[in-house]
């Protein structure tokens, strides 16, 4: 796979759509085995509206899920699932700590790593980070499965 996966790339990997797309680009993703990612933190995300007014922080889930994006576009295209409607879904989130807030106008680096995949089931560990400084860090288990009928 080609560094810089576009948003292109990205949407038929992914089901998810504004406001929950979490994944702006691809920096590498090496099948089987790790994915660099980057979410633009905006200022206009809805979430900073309440959360907090005054001091706006992105919340911990949202580093988790968009970890979790970046994950499922690992795990989609090491299974050749691209344009599949195959969907990725939460098993399990282990191990979550938050070191650091993340705020508007930074870039939030996403960096996962594949642990084990045994059929349809995968665990990854999963890192953010902001100018090199972690600011969450995960494990979890996600499961491969058709959409609901």
């Amino acid at each position: 796979m080609s560094d810089n996966y576009d948003i292109t790339q990205i949407l038929k990997a992914l089901p998810h759509r504004y406001p929950m797309m979490l994944v702006d680009r691809v920096a590498e993703l090496v099948k089987g085995e790790r994915i660099s990612a980057v979410k633009a933190v905006s200022f206009n995300e809805g979430f900073f509206q309440g959360h907090f007014p005054g001091r706006p922080i992105m919340p911990g889930v949202l580093q988790i899920e968009a970890l979790a994006q970046a994950a499922g576009i690992l795990g989609i295209e090491t299974l050749d699932l691209a344009d599949s409607g195959k969907l990725v879904y939460f098993m399990a989130i282990e191990n979550a700590k938050f070191r650091a807030p993340v705020e508007p106008g930074c870039l939030l680096a996403l960096d996962v790593v594949f642990t084990q995949q045994r059929s349809k089931i995968c665990k990854f560990d999963g890192k953010a980070s902001v100018d090199g400084k972690v600011t969450c860090d995960v494990s979890f288990t996600a499961m491969i499965a058709d959409p609901p009928s």
